[in-house]
């Protein structure tokens, strides 16, 4: 994994579809100090088998009498993207009202996909790093020596 600098006061989103750590460095590039600013958790997000209630539709053209499949909606996937919107609404805000200056983005690949899609212009102008892992399970002194590449004390 590649070294990331963390500037002083910088903010690092480490998330998922379900859960977004928000970390604020209190120490400097050289030597960070990660702490909890934030914990955002979505609502209890089932699986699309246990959402959906019934087989996935049918449709006829009437022209041709063709008949097709028509796909099942994925209500996983619709709420891990409505979960990023929050993030990204919860993080303009605090932008807006001056806590931080610079962010960097860690999540899984697709969960990284539709944050940058939420971000705001200004947002994604003080994205400074993004790292595509999921270290939502890992501790905050874990997460922070991924991160800069320190070894392991």
């Amino acid at each position: 994994m590649s070294k990331i600098s963390i500037p002083h006061k910088a903010w690092v989103l480490v998330g998922d579809g379900r859960k977004a750590l928000v970390l604020r460095n209190e120490g400097d590039a050289a030597f960070p100090n990660l702490r909890t600013a934030d914990v955002l958790k979505a609502e209890h997000n089932p699986s699309t088998a246990q959402a959906g209630s019934d087989k996935p539709g049918r449709t006829i053209d009437h022209l041709s009498g063709r008949r097709a499949g028509v796909e099942q909606t994925d209500w996983h996937e619709i709420a891990e993207h409505k979960f990023a919107q929050h993030i990204a609404s919860v993080l303009e805000a605090r932008r807006s009202a001056g806590d931080f200056n610079d962010l960097i983005v860690v999540a899984p690949p697709k969960t990284l996909a539709e944050l940058r899609h939420s971000f705001s212009d200004s947002l994604r102008k003080i994205v400074v790093a993004e790292l595509d892992k999921d270290l939502t399970k890992h501790p905050v002194h874990e997460i922070e020596r991924l991160l800069t590449g320190l070894p392991q004390k």
